[in-house]
């Protein structure tokens, strides 16, 4: 009989920071320590671009030891980038390949060099569609590759994924942020407090920061008789892709909260009229700035401030204040939540690629939400909120929205 294939496993993490990158890793480590302590385990730092250049983390016995601490912490650690293997010109520019290379095949050549047989990468559909197109590379050279990916985006927008990691507590950690935020409006009379949150195609993580925020806000108690009320630190406005802006119905409705309280507040998704802004912008002879994958780049937009504007002088607005949650929510440590869904896919993505099975471990909605190593031909970005659940109706409705 012939023996069993030796196996070198290498993990990676990729695209932008959410709050399950750090668990994910912890877990995949303890994972294949529990039941398989003899495979030798490597990272690439700062995701594709260490993959590009060869920069490899060795996981040594001391690193095994303190994976369960990597639970506590936000962040990545083995870093993160954003590389598209198929804009050589950007990989080029970056310095990660030669002008005479291609980044796809420098990539596969890399995993065939370091002996690798199975990749865990931690990342949006963009990391695991590129994850595909090296495995379909190396197997085609004669070298088998077993790619096992995790979902990670706070967007929560992986198609056919239910709940990408991080999603959860991205939303709670920008619920506590703003509940810091929203005491800004006893500073001053008249004031409009916007939210930005983060978003590119998907309303989910604004509308969950949202509900998170309304939770946390039902079990405060508040003195009678001061400006310090429940009514103060209420949402007046929620604005997502997947819902069009109406601003002349938007600007009478707030004006009325203005005059009767005194303040506004609004939870607006930075994807939220980016097609309009956009259009205004190219019209006036704006660059559009954009990232590798040849998106736009939204913290450039500043799509909080295009609401200001559009909304703050028409609804008697003496003082507007517009913050950014996104980097602080998308840094911090997974919760509970998160937590026991990163465990849960953790051991069956070690499972899966100990089996030679290839995927994005997630619950898959076109499968019954049952939890399995989803095709990698299948995964796909720019899945949209659905804004007629119920739970999104019935905020809506206490805003005066709808």
């Amino acid at each position: 009989m012939p023996s069993p294939r030796r196996h070198k496993v290498a993990l990676l993490t990729a695209g932008g920071l959410a709050p399950c990158l750090s668990s994910a890793v912890g877990g995949l480590i303890e994972r294949y320590s529990d039941v398989a302590p003899d495979i030798d385990l490597i990272a690439y730092r700062s995701g594709y671009q260490g993959l590009l250049t060869g920069d490899v983390i060795e996981i040594t016995p001391q690193m095994r030891a303190g994976a369960p601490l990597l639970h506590r912490y936000g962040g990545s650690p083995i870093g993160n980038s954003r590389v598209k293997f198929t804009n050589k010109a950007d990989c080029v520019k970056r310095g990660f390949v030669k002008e005479n290379e291609e980044p796809l095949a420098v990539a596969a050549h890399q995993l065939e060099k370091d002996g690798v047989t199975i990749l865990h990468t931690i990342g949006g559909d963009d990391t695991n569609t590129a994850a595909a197109d090296l495995a379909a590379w190396l197997k085609a050279n004669g070298h088998d590759l077993t790619v096992t990916g995790l979902p990670k985006t706070v967007d929560n927008d992986i198609v056919p994924v239910r709940q990408s990691l991080g999603a959860w507590t991205a939303a709670e950690a920008g619920a506590r942020f703003f509940d810091h935020v929203s005491n800004e409006q006893t500073a001053a009379k008249n004031t409009l407090v916007i939210h930005e949150v983060m978003g590119r195609h998907s309303g989910w993580l604004t509308a969950a920061t949202a509900r998170a925020y309304n939770r946390l806000l039902a079990g405060q108690e508040f003195p009678e008789g001061f400006m310090m009320s429940r009514t103060l630190k209420l949402i007046d406005g929620v604005y997502v892709p997947e819902v069009h802006f109406d601003r002349d119905r938007e600007v009478a409705r707030l004006s009325k909260i203005m005059r009767d309280h005194g303040h506004a507040t609004l939870f607006v998704s930075e994807g939220a009229a980016i097609d309009t802004i956009v259009a205004e912008r190219e019209a006036a002879g704006q660059e559009i700035k954009r990232d590798a994958f040849g998106h736009v780049k939204l913290d450039s937009i500043n799509v909080g401030d295009w609401f200001s504007r559009q909304i703050a002088g028409a609804i008697g607005a003496e003082r507007t204040l517009v913050q950014k949650s996104g980097y602080y929510a998308r840094s911090a440590a997974a919760n509970g939540d998160d937590l026991r869904l990163i465990q849960s896919m953790t051991d069956l993505a070690v499972e899966s690629a100990l089996n030679g099975v290839a995927g994005v471990i997630g619950h898959d909605e076109g499968n019954g939400g049952r939890l399995r190593a989803i095709e990698l031909e299948r995964i796909a970005g720019g899945k949209h909120f659905d804004p007629s659940v119920a739970w999104f109706g019935e905020m809506l409705a206490a805003t005066g929205q709808a």
